[in-house]
């Protein structure tokens, strides 16, 4: 095996709008901590493969694919080896034009010029990791991130606390070349009161990682998870950078206890494999009128919890709704107009990607996914681990058939219906199956 790594900063060098918060305008006066692409690059003899993180909210669908060919064309590996994903953090800037943000005032439209700049850092990474290819060796286990967060409605709620851990050391095994994550959790610790620049958790614990365990020069990757119903809302008691921090220091300290016993797989082949689908089951959105009356009726019960001093984590859950049911007025008006058609155009066809490395395959889905769809494919297949908001994103959520029924936020403003993550589960299981049977053939 070689493997090269690199990092790039990608941390806005002017003013930029953060987006992750409606109605708020939030743009950055400073930096708290840098945001970085980071590139893995991996090649087995025969397979070579890049994955490409970025402390971001989202990379939606035509940035991925510019990134993918002009890496694939510079190095050769092909652009469908290559995985591109965002941390999700809120405290970056926006990177793409959300329907349901549409009629918000406070919202601009994403900065082309900042886009550019991600492309140009993110290629930069990808290409400067393959230069710095060496023989290497891989190391692979999991941690626990319990502590970091829970179900965003139900604290008891389905979750996943798994962390797999992927760990490139040079080939005498005496000094860490990368470390690659998967957090199955929401980076919101930090709201719209917080106008810097930052990587909220994800990038403490990569700080962490650096500076107590694996070294600077180490390159951290971060994948966020299948976490639409994910967050630290009912376990940090503020809002604040230190919250941060701490939930940042209790991911890296998780993954460090880890490191204490390594797997490493003798000679670990690589694979890339991944399908498209052209379409997904589109959502039926009320009637504008229907729209409006179900917002009225959250505001009312607003004003009532907050006259009765309800618990912060119930009235921000309530607080989420009420964003949710007017971007979902929103989004009645643009299917009423027919103007919904051009934003389904920018996240089809959905991708499903799988890069297996050794043992494990790392699955990579667009959108923000709810964790049960993520549980249903690791369930069916062991050493599997679903990355969401890969290769672009959804414009939305994909939630459950019961969070559907349920409304609320995360429902409101999903463009897909439920169904469209029961199929995502079956193509991946279709896939995976596949991917085995051809690997049992050689």
């Amino acid at each position: 095996m070689k493997a090269g790594a690199s990092e790039v900063a990608i941390t806005p060098q002017n003013s930029q709008f953060l987006f992750g918060y409606p109605h708020v305008e939030r743009y950055s006066t400073g930096v708290h901590d840098d945001l970085y692409a980071a590139a893995l690059y991996l090649d087995d003899g025969e397979t070579r493969i890049v994955c490409i993180t970025h402390d971001l909210i989202f990379v939606n669908r035509d940035l991925a694919r510019e990134i993918r060919e002009a890496v694939s064309k510079q190095t050769g590996v092909p652009a469908g080896n290559i995985m591109l994903t965002a941390t999700h953090t809120h405290s970056g800037p926006i990177m793409t034009d959300y329907a349901s943000n549409l009629n918000d005032p406070i919202v601009p439209k994403a900065d082309r010029a900042y886009w550019e700049f991600v492309k140009e850092c993110s290629i930069r990474a990808a290409v400067e990791a393959v230069g710095k290819a060496e023989p290497s060796v891989l190391g692979m286990t999991r941690a626990d991130s319990t502590g970091i967060g829970t179900n965003r409605r139900d604290p008891a709620g389905p979750a996943d606390h798994e962390v797999p851990v992927l760990v490139v050391m040079d080939e005498s095994q005496q000094r860490y070349l990368a470390c690659m994550m998967v957090g199955s959790m929401h980076p919101t610790v930090l709201h719209e009161d917080s106008t810097l620049i930052s990587a909220d958790f994800p990038g403490m614990a990569k700080q962490y990682l650096k500076k107590r365990v694996m070294g600077d020069s180490c390159v951290m990757l971060y994948h966020s998870g299948p976490c639409g119903n994910q967050s630290p809302r009912h376990v940090v008691s503020a809002t604040t950078f230190s919250e941060a921090e701490r939930l940042g220091e209790i991911l890296g300290k998780a993954v460090e206890k880890s490191l204490a016993e390594p797997f490493f797989p003798d000679n670990p082949k690589l694979n890339a494999v991944s399908r498209l689908i052209a379409d997904l089951p589109r959502k039926t959105f009320p009637d504008t009128d229907s729209a409006e009356n179900n917002l009225s009726r959250l505001q009312a019960a607003m004003k009532r919890m907050v006259a009765e001093q309800a618990p912060h984590p119930q009235v921000r859950t309530l607080e989420c709704d009420i964003f949710g049911a007017e971007e979902t007025v929103t989004l009645a008006q643009l299917a009423r107009d027919g103007r919904l058609e051009a934003y389904y155009a920018s996240c089809l066809p959905a991708e499903i990607q799988v890069l297996t490395i050794g043992p494990w395959k790392f699955v990579g889905w667009s959108g923000e996914i709810f964790v049960e769809y993520g549980l249903s494919v690791k369930r069916a297949f062991s050493d599997t681990f679903v990355i969401s908001l890969a290769n672009g994103e959804f414009q939305g959520y994909i939630v459950t058939s019961e969070a559907a029924e349920e409304g609320g936020y995360e429902a409101s403003n999903s463009l897909f219906t439920p169904e469209a993550g029961d199929i995502l589960v079956q193509e991946t299981l279709e896939l995976l199956k596949k991917t085995a049977e051809q690997g049992l053939s050689k």
